[in-house]
């Protein structure tokens, strides 16, 4: 393990959180959007993190190959998705997007993102943003530390 393996990993951690709370903002900004280029209401993004695997030390011969991938070198984003959720249906037969026709008249299909539970996801994706750069404040330290010793 190198001397920068854990910074390397906070940061990975930390540009990841970034991400995610770019796209938590973009749901949240597009919470009333009705009408989108794809056609229907907007849909929410989330995102989906993989760890980054690196290859194993040593591997026993009798070992199968899946056993062990190795220790982890921090997340990367493996993809941002949307929801499949339905829409949610509100009556307002005055929107220009209400349902004219059939048995929702009058409904609009309004997007499938819940400010609430966006905004427990701002601050978990905050909160893990805080730890990683505590990390790696923590870990310049004990170096700043072992540097000391050898003076």
């Amino acid at each position: 393990m190198g001397l920068f393996t854990s910074i390397n990993i906070a940061a990975t951690g930390m540009s990841a959180e970034r991400l995610r709370s770019d796209v938590i903002s973009d749901n949240i900004a597009n919470a009333s959007t009705t009408r989108t280029p794809e056609g229907g209401p907007f849909k929410r993004s989330r995102v989906v993190l993989r760890p980054i695997k690196q290859a194993p030390y040593f591997r026993l011969p009798f070992q199968p190959e899946s056993f062990d991938e190795g220790a982890g070198k921090g997340v990367r984003v493996s993809t941002v998705e949307k929801d499949s959720s339905p829409p949610r249906l509100v009556y307002d037969p005055t929107h220009p997007d209400a349902i004219k026709t059939g048995p929702k008249t009058g409904y609009v299909e309004m997007p499938n993102v819940n400010i609430v539970t966006e905004m427990v996801d701002m601050i978990a994706a905050s909160r893990a943003y805080e730890a990683n750069s505590a990390m790696a404040n923590g870990s310049k330290a004990m170096f700043l530390k072992a540097l000391e010793i050898g003076r």
